[in-house]
């Protein structure tokens, strides 16, 4: 049979990404990086060296494999960059208190956190036994209380953290299984890693949001002004014009630099309250959940972001709308100067035609002064005729001349007129 091109990576994209299955006592260190179009080669050398997986040329989106000790390895790449999760078996608590890992060990995590890009977010996971083991985890790693979320995942498990960044670079989350089926556990795990990492990368766009909010304050301003200035006779089109293309630039810079984040921001949030509600975490008196500390924290930055891109289009169109208006402005002038440029035209020409009326009258008058006189000659050779008729037939061919030349003059001018059109 003839397969689709795609058909075998599209499948396999189904069957990726899928985290080994974790039993307790366990340690997952993940490192989420932002990398570079061209720090993908340095990647994937830096990926070989100890997995033995990376081909440049190939450019894998995911890879998982056995390191050394036991310890298995999950490499995922994404769209803007990429992450590395390790998964340490039988850890003691003290691994996760003091990083106190034999010195292969510490070997694979200094060549975890020495990947290129910037890192976005970094983890630690301890998955204890039970409740027990996990609280004295958490009191003794310095988790705070005040920011303590605590809730239940995946049915039986339970989770402890403080989102913050601990002295070490981590975050540190704790998990108890409480004799929760490993292959759920698993599961639950990858998506509450997955919810903060799509949180991370979505709360990037907020800095970008707050640093831009003032340039539309003033570009907002500069909008009410110029549209003050549209009814001011004293204000020029080309001044006002001017100003409103500085705007629409200045509006323009601020959309193209802030597209890309807040679209981004935007489609990381979905993904954020999907995993949210995969996770069905359930809270527990006298803790904050997983839910109460996205819905505090992260939900007000997304909406900031997404104000921001609604901030943008309405001035847009504002803008737009008053380029509208000017534009409107300055054609009402043009026709208004049109209209009096053709009135003008209009009275120039019938004063040119009256002049050209007034020239053949005296044409005609001139002709016929001219045809009579010869006329004259003509009959003042005739000797048979007396000097006392000569004179009463030329007086009575005058007006016979004028009609004569008067109608060939007309005959002249609508052949002419006629021939024009």
């Amino acid at each position: 049979m003839i397969e689709h091109e795609l058909r075998r990576r599209v499948v396999t994209e189904m069957h990726l990404r899928k985290w080994p299955v974790v039993q307790p006592p366990s340690l997952v260190i993940q490192w989420v990086r932002s990398v570079l179009p061209e720090e993908r080669d340095e990647e994937a050398l830096h990926l070989h060296q100890h997995s033995g997986k990376a081909d440049t040329s190939l450019r894998p989106s995911f890879l998982e494999g056995m390191l050394q000790d036991g310890i298995m390895f999950a490499w995922e790449r994404q769209s803007e960059g990429s992450s590395l999760t390790l998964f340490i078996p039988n850890a003691r608590m003290d691994f996760f208190i003091d990083q106190a890992l034999g010195p292969q060990w510490k070997k694979l995590v200094h060549w975890g956190e020495h990947f290129p890009g910037r890192v976005v977010r970094a983890t630690r996971i301890w998955v204890a036994d039970n409740d027990e083991d996990a609280e004295r985890a958490v009191s003794a790693v310095g988790i705070g209380s005040d920011e303590l979320v605590s809730c239940m995942i995946a049915n039986r498990a339970r989770l402890w953290s403080d989102f913050r960044i601990h002295a070490d670079g981590y975050g540190s989350l704790v998990i108890a299984a409480n004799g929760a089926d490993p292959r759920d556990l698993s599961r639950s795990l990858q998506r509450l890693q997955e919810l903060g990492n799509y949180r991370n990368r979505a709360l990037l766009g907020l800095p970008i949001a707050q640093e831009n909010w003032p340039k539309l304050n003033e570009i907002e301003t500069r909008l009410q002004e110029i549209s003050s200035h549209l009814s001011d006779p004293d204000r020029t089109d080309d001044s006002l014009l001017m100003e409103i293309s500085e705007i629409q630039g200045r509006l323009t810079a601020v959309a193209t630099a802030t597209n890309f984040r807040m679209s981004a921001t935007a489609a990381y949030a979905t993904l954020v309250e999907e995993r949210l509600d995969e996770l069905a975490s359930s809270s527990i008196e006298g803790h904050a959940s997983l839910v109460d500390f996205t819905q505090r924290r992260f939900r007000p930055a997304v909406r900031t972001c997404a104000a921001l891109t609604s901030r943008v289009k309405t001035l847009s169109a504002r803008a737009g709308q008053i380029t509208s208006l000017l534009r409107t402005r300055v054609e009402t002038r043009i026709e208004n100067q049109n209209a009096r440029l053709l009135r003008s035209m209009e009275s120039s020409t019938r004063r040119q035609l009256r002049l050209q009326e007034l020239i053949e009258n005296f044409s005609i008058l001139a002709l016929s002064y001219y045809a009579v006189g010869l006329l004259h000659y003509i009959l003042h050779g005739l000797t048979s005729l007396s000097e006392e008729t000569k004179t009463h037939v030329t007086a009575a061919l005058v007006p016979i001349v004028l009609l004569i030349i008067w109608l060939s003059v007309k005959m002249v001018k609508h052949r002419f007129v006629d021939q024009s059109d």
